[in-house]
């Protein structure tokens, strides 16, 4: 069996997921923690009875440690320099999202992906749903025919303080990835274009746009049209979004907290000005584990067969382009290929 000897690179509050997954799989081990402030390294090894080294260098830590996967839980801007470092120091990498800062980053790092043969993993942790499983199957079936779009609503009114306020574009960069992975993940198509009009509602307490309506082309002719806000108060969507999938013989619908449904034209009616319809219901047969954990667990598993994990920066550079041509768009005010 693989032994993952593993250096955690931040350990800030978000790492807590990381790090219990870790300790919980019989088949990796934490040799180091690394956090620009060491202090806080210490305070993890201390709290979790881990005796291992903590550093404030990555490099010295991979130099020092037998470590053959980096687990990467810093801020978005450091990134690349994580990612880069612990590939062509001869590591793997499994990190939080965005996989990059900008898109000439996330680029840099697929080429050095490519040229090391080190792989890079990025969580995504709302593809690994048992409701977005069963909607992605379920459409998958071609229960509604040929899909033809997809629809994403996404409206809530958080109030986080902190750096999210001070963001330029903080629904798009900080949240929207999330939404846009998804309508990949549940069509299986990729982006080819992008229309975004970014705004800021009154009411709103961010000083950039927290709203955006945003119009997606897709290959095969699909089009993914998201319109959201991070400062809307009342009538709130799930974290997940309200998802419409309209199809040649049927819409499917996921409101993202309960399960998914469609309904499809009944060919046992006569047609009349409008189809007769019938409900029919998704069936749920996926059983892995959700969330983080999920996730964690695909990229283990890919590592440990040889392949590119689902959330690959191969694949995952897709959603990314997708964020960045959409605050290109907002920019600019024109269509941006991606």
């Amino acid at each position: 069996m693989t032994q993952h000897k593993i250096v955690v690179a931040g350990c800030g509050a978000m790492s807590n997921a990381w790090v219990d997954y870790a300790v919980n799989r019989e088949n990796a081990e934490i040799v180091g923690l690394v956090d620009l402030f060491e202090e806080s390294a210490k305070k993890m090894a201390d709290r979790r009875g881990m005796n291992v080294p903590t550093f404030t260098d990555l490099s010295q830590a991979l130099a020092e440690t037998d470590a053959n996967l980096v687990f990467d839980v810093t801020i978005p801007a450091s990134h690349k320099q994580i990612v880069t470092t612990a590939m062509l120091a001869g590591c793997n990498v499994f990190g939080e999202k965005p996989m990059a800062e900008s898109i000439a980053d996330a680029e840099e790092i697929v080429r050095i992906s490519n040229e090391t043969g080190k792989r890079y993993a990025v969580m995504q942790n709302r593809r690994f749903l048992k409701q977005i499983r069963t909607l992605r199957d379920f459409i998958g079936t071609g229960v509604i025919g040929t899909v033809g779009s997809i629809h994403a609503d996404f409206f809530l009114g958080p109030h986080f303080g902190g750096f999210r306020d001070a963001m330029e574009s903080p629904l798009i960069i900080d949240m929207a990835i999330h939404t846009f992975d998804q309508a990949r993940f549940i069509t299986g198509a990729d982006p080819v274009s992008v229309y975004c009009h970014e705004y800021n509602p009154p009411g709103s307490w961010y000083a950039g746009n927290a709203s955006a309506v945003c119009i997606f082309e897709m290959s095969g002719g699909t089009v993914f049209t998201y319109n959201g806000s991070w400062c809307a108060e009342g009538m709130n969507t799930s974290w997940e979004a309200d998802w419409r999938v309209t199809g040649s013989v049927g819409t499917a619908k996921w409101d993202g907290a309960s399960d998914p449904s469609a309904e499809v034209v009944d060919e046992s009616k006569p047609r009349e000005f409008t189809s007769g319809l019938k409900k029919v219901e998704a069936p749920a047969k996926w059983e892995g584990r959700e969330g983080h954990s999920g996730c964690l667990d695909e990229m283990f598993e890919a590592l440990e067969q040889g392949r590119p994990a689902e959330t690959d920066c191969l694949d995952n550079i897709k959603s990314v382009a997708m964020v960045f041509g959409a605050v290109e768009s907002a920019r600019t005010g024109k269509k941006v290929m991606l």
